[in-house]
């Protein structure tokens, strides 16, 4: 096995010969490419450990046409994330077995992105999750600044 599909493995960076289809794209501020993740189906999201409540929490992405993705569905470890922090307007559900998370609510609003700016500290654990690959921790990644932006790219 090479070197380069080695690291591929190990990072979810792709590499020459992979599959072309969209991708998700961690970047620096920079925009120095810190990994590449392939997507294999059009959703992906993203947790965190919520400052206020001290639990997982995670916001779950659909990708639509042209590259931009939208807020689709919220979930947490603890019902009071959603009710609270994010003041979803409907009702929270119960996650169905098998879900990373317990508790799955509509958000108030389903902004769109182009690509999205996001804090990568230790403390906030931030994740990616994307169907079919292993968790992507982004601290990890991030060398200078604590700031990445996420982006669907094609290959």
């Amino acid at each position: 096995m090479c070197a380069a599909i080695l690291a591929a493995a190990l990072l979810g960076s792709g590499c020459a010969g992979a599959a072309p289809g969209p991708a998700l794209t961690v970047r620096d501020s920079g925009g120095a490419l810190l990994t590449r993740v392939p997507l294999p189906a059009p959703e992906f999201a993203v947790s965190y450990r919520n400052s206020v409540y001290g639990t997982v929490a995670e916001e779950r992405y659909h990708v639509r046409e042209g590259g931009r993705f939208g807020l689709v569905e919220l979930a947490a470890d603890q019902l009071a994330v959603l009710e609270e922090y994010y003041a979803v307007p409907g009702p929270v559900r119960g996650a169905p077995s098998g879900d990373r998370r317990r508790w799955l609510a509509e958000p108030r609003d389903h902004p769109v992105f182009d690509e999205l700016a996001i804090a990568a500290t230790a403390l906030g654990e931030r994740t990616l999750h994307v169907p079919g690959h292993a968790p992507v921790p982004l601290p990890p990644l991030v060398t200078d600044g604590v700031t990445v932006v996420l982006d669907i790219e094609e290959s």
